[in-house]
Formats: C-alpha cells, sequence, structure tokens
C-alpha cells in the first residue's frame, strides 16, 4: 500500500477514548488512495503535546471482507470503542469458526470464565464453565469433590464432561486450570479452537490472593499469606503444566499485549480487550498464518 504524506480527509473525528484503563487522545483521518482503496491514519498521544504514535492502516479483510477496521502494532491493537470492535471482530470470525467451538486453557485466575463470557456473547455462542458443569453433574462443589473424593475422581469426570461438550456446537468453554494434563482431554479439545490465555503469574497470585484460596483446592497449605500460598502453589502447577498448555491452537501473552499497549501492568488490560485478542489469534491460526497483514505501515 502506497503511504500517503498529504492525505484529502473525508471524514475527521477527534476525541478522547480509553485503551485499557489509560485515557489516549486520538485523531481518525479517513481517505480514499490513489488506487481507490479505502486507508485510515490515526494519531494516539496518551497525553496531549507529550507523546504519539501515528498508524497509515488498510481496512482488514476477514475470510470474507471485514468492516471493521482493526489497529494493530505487532500484535497489538487499539479501539476507539471496544465494544463496536468486538462486535465487528466477532462477526468476521464467526464466519472462519463455522460453529466450532471456543475451549479456553489456561491456569487458575487467569480470566477464562470473565473472557469467554464476553465472547459467548459477541458470538452469539453458548458460554460453559466445565467446572460448575461438574458440579451440577455431581451435585456438590469442586473443592468437596477433591476434598472427599480426590483429584483422579474430579478429572475422570471433567474428562467425561469435555467429551460431551466436544460434541456441541457453538460453545465457549472455559475448562479447568488442569484439564490440560490428560491427553485424552486434547483429543475432545480438538474438536474446537483452543485458546492459552497466559497471564504472568504474579498477576494470577494478586488476583486469587485478593478473593481468596478456600476454593482453591490446589492452593491449599498451611501456613503464610495469601500471596505467598498462592504464589508459591501456582509456580509449582506451573512447572507441570507448561509444556500442556503449549499444545493450544492460539496463545494470547496479556504481557506481551500490555508491553505493546504501552500499560505496566497486565491487570490494566480490559477482558474486552483480551477477547478481541482472543478472536484475532483464532483468526491467525484459521488463516494458517498468511492471513493479510492488518497493519501496512507506520508514519513517523
Amino acid at each position: 500500500m502506497e503511504a500517503i504524506t498529504t492525505p484529502q480527509f473525508s471524514a475527521l473525528t477527534t476525541g478522547s477514548k480509553s485503551i485499557g484503563r489509560s485515557e489516549n487522545i486520538a485523531m481518525v483521518a479517513l481517505n480514499f488512495n490513489r488506487r481507490g482503496r479505502k486507508d485510515c491514519v490515526i494519531t494516539i498521544s496518551r497525553k496531549p503535546n507529550i507523546q504519539s504514535r501515528s498508524f497509515h492502516l488498510g481496512l482488514p479483510h476477514s475470510c470474507n471482507h471485514s468492516q471493521a477496521p482493526l489497529l494493530e502494532s505487532g500484535d497489538c491493537y487499539t479501539s476507539f470503542d471496544e465494544d463496536w470492535l468486538l462486535k465487528n471482530k466477532a462477526q468476521e470470525v464467526a464466519s472462519c469458526l463455522n460453529g466450532r467451538s471456543i475451549f479456553l486453557v489456561g491456569m487458575m485466575g487467569s480470566g477464562k470464565t470473565t473472557v469467554g463470557r464476553i465472547l459467548s456473547e459477541a458470538l452469539g455462542y453458548c458460554f460453559v464453565d466445565s467446572d460448575r458443569y461438574v458440579e451440577q453433574a455431581m451435585g456438590t462443589s469442586v473443592t468437596q469433590i477433591f476434598e472427599l473424593r480426590g483429584e483422579s475422581f474430579f478429572r475422570d469426570h471433567e474428562s467425561e464432561a469435555l467429551q460431551k461438550l466436544s460434541f456441541a456446537p457453538r460453545k465457549v468453554v472455559a475448562t479447568g486450570g488442569g484439564a490440560v494434563v490428560r491427553p485424552v482431554n486434547w483429543k475432545y479439545m480438538r474438536q474446537g479452537i483452543t485458546v492459552f490465555l497466559d497471564v504472568p503469574l504474579d498477576a494470577l497470585a494478586r488476583r486469587i490472593a485478593a478473593v481468596g484460596t478456600d476454593s482453591r483446592p490446589l492452593l491449599h497449605f498451611e501456613s503464610g499469606d495469601a500471596y505467598t500460598k498462592a504464589f508459591v502453589g501456582l509456580f509449582t502447577l506451573t512447572k507441570k503444566r507448561s509444556e500442556a498448555y503449549a499444545n493450544a491452537d492460539a496463545t494470547v501473552s496479556l504481557l506481551h499485549l500490555a508491553t505493546n499497549l504501552r500499560l505496566e501492568d497486565v491487570s490494566d488490560i480490559t477482558p474486552t480487550v483480551i477477547a478481541i485478542e482472543v478472536l484475532a489469534q483464532i483468526e491467525k491460526f484459521l488463516r494458517g498464518n498468511n492471513g493479510t497483514a492488518l497493519l501496512v505501515g507506520m508514519l513517523q
């Protein structure tokens, strides 16, 4: 695509929008280049007259066509209206999914349930939490199952649940953190698309410590404050599961996303932005990494 140094704007909009949880000042200019294709030039400043970045993008194409201007810098994007962009990106990706379900995997506290609900609503899918699915089938909580019957008993019923869910189309499934350890579960989840939500241990520990570890049977220790117990337990579990998580079809790294969004803390990334990134990574996987690049240039 040709760089436009002096664009003739057909529309100009200025305003302040929230990106993550920080305020950014944005100016958008739309125009048609000399080949008749619509381009978008965006200038983003964290604070007026202090720091700005300009992007020169072509509107993206999905498997068929796209109506949503996804703004990317590497694997990161900026949205002037997160809900609007989520809706349009969901419509774009839905045409590629063809009803296939999405299985979110990741450590406890990684946001699978929160992000899963947002994704299901955007895609018009049903949301299922596999832990809650097992609880309803067994008539008791996961914590009680662990205490009375043991982890192996729970894993057996977890596998049964994933097998049943694998036959059901148009679902977003938030799996339990340990669902990835059994190879047979991957056989079931491969009926859909698997996405790993990769969250730094420190952020996971802070999230879990904030609500307590009582509902986390694998994080029960005799002594230590909530954060220490959570961090130590998560560190041990991560060493056992990291190789399994790598089997996912797509990965959303919150650390990478925060870096590209210039956020100091991954907790500043909103669930909606994470959901949009999930959709972008699913689309990338479905295209076999051969899709049209959404970012076609950057103006300094």
